[in-house]
């Protein structure tokens, strides 16, 4: 296993595309950011292939009903970039790549799919202000490593128990981003002792549907002799084709503007943080495998079943301008879990990189408003 830094998938998928494999996850896995200066590449697809589209659309901010309208976060403190990363650990013979600031009460943010700890380039430094920030690469995304395994969303679930457990070593607060919503979820679900609090933006995931029916049926010889085996040559050729294409620098850069309000906030930084993984050797497996396992094989994780063994307080900082997951969901995960509290923000799927100083604001007034101790020795 390569232990350079880099990371898969940049892209996201698009429309009818997006219906089949996210289903079970509808609301993108992506996440965008800003950049240095421009180039141009769009992760799009067309509708009827495997598009790829990713990105987020954004604009001022309403919280809670009001109206809070701002223009796009200038002058925001911002991480710096580090072509090299910033920090490793071995995890199950992996190398993992995360970032880590400030002193205080642990916060571990989790990035979405195709995106890296760099997509909370202007909140870590904010945050770090009063708290001890974390922003960790999932297996297969980022500057962690591009490991050949199949990818499922327990394999992050235990990722990050594991980081919580071995790194951050105490209570702590996990915030996840689509992908890393649902991962932050599943996470917390499963160290009740450890974690204290989480925070959604957009998070992937969706509600079971009590009277849908397992379609599954046994494989006839013809299918798995014939049938599978050339399925999976097509889908070899056609993803191979479609990860060189949405990897391309003004691909990425053409579908972030597409999706951003404002055009501004694709910088070259964005665009480096997503192509400079993209280059790993295996990148295109790791995308290859998530593309048609990972995405395909989603429905038994379900909102209301992660939620019902969910304990702590639960904050949405929530894009309504998302148009992949829009404000009917976070209203849903409202009504079915009654400690959550809802920041509506006119944003699109990543309003933590869209309007910063929003996100910020709200995710520290939650965070003032819990009762936080950090424990002075390791759990």
């Amino acid at each position: 296993m390569s232990s350079s830094p880099s990371s898969s998938c940049a892209a996201p998928l698009s429309s009818s595309l997006r219906t089949q494999l996210f289903n079970p996850f509808p609301n993108r896995f992506i996440s965008s950011a800003r950049f240095y200066q421009p180039r141009s590449s769009k992760c799009e697809m067309s509708r009827r292939g495997f598009a790829l589209k990713g990105g987020i659309v954004a604009s001022g901010v309403s919280v809670m009903g009001s109206s809070l309208i701002t223009e796009p976060a200038q002058g925001v403190e911002r991480l710096e970039f580090k072509p090299d990363g910033y920090n490793f650990w071995t995890w199950r013979g992996h190398r993992i790549h995360y970032v880590v600031q400030g002193e205080g009460f642990p916060i571990v943010l989790i990035h979405g799919f195709g995106a890296s700890a760099f997509h909370w380039r202007y909140n870590i430094p904010e945050l770090a202000k009063k708290y001890k920030v974390y922003a960790i690469d999932l297996l297969g995304f980022g500057w962690s490593d591009k490991a050949l395994i199949e990818y499922d969303a327990m394999v992050w679930r235990d990722q990050v128990v594991d980081f919580l457990k071995e790194i951050v070593k105490e209570p702590a607060v996990v915030v996840g981003n689509s992908l890393g919503g649902f991962t932050a979820l599943v996470a917390a679900a499963g160290l009740p002792e450890q974690v204290v609090g989480v925070a959604l933006l957009n998070s992937a995931g969706q509600f079971g549907n009590a009277n849908s029916k397992s379609n599954e049926s046994e494989e006839t010889l013809l299918q798995k002799a014939i049938v599978k085996p050339l399925k999976e040559i097509f889908q070899r050729i056609v993803l191979g084709f479609l990860f060189w294409q949405a990897k391309q620098p003004a691909r990425i850069e053409s579908v972030l503007k597409s999706v951003y309000i404002n055009s501004s906030n694709v910088d070259d930084y964005l665009v480096e943080s997503i192509t400079r993984p993209a280059a790993d050797p295996n990148a295109g497996e790791v995308y290859y495998r998530l593309m048609t396992r990972f995405m395909l094989n989603q429905s038994k994780y379900t909102l209301d079943g992660v939620l019902s063994g969910l304990s702590c307080p639960l904050l949405l900082l929530w894009g309504d301008l998302d148009p992949w997951v829009g404000p009917a969901k976070a209203n849903r995960i409202k009504e079915f879990y009654p400690k959550t509290s809802l920041v509506n923000l006119k944003a699109g799927h990543c309003p933590h990189d869209e309007v910063p100083e929003l996100a910020n604001k709200a995710l520290l007034d939650w965070l003032s408003g819990l009762t936080l101790e950090a424990s002075p020795q390791s759990l």
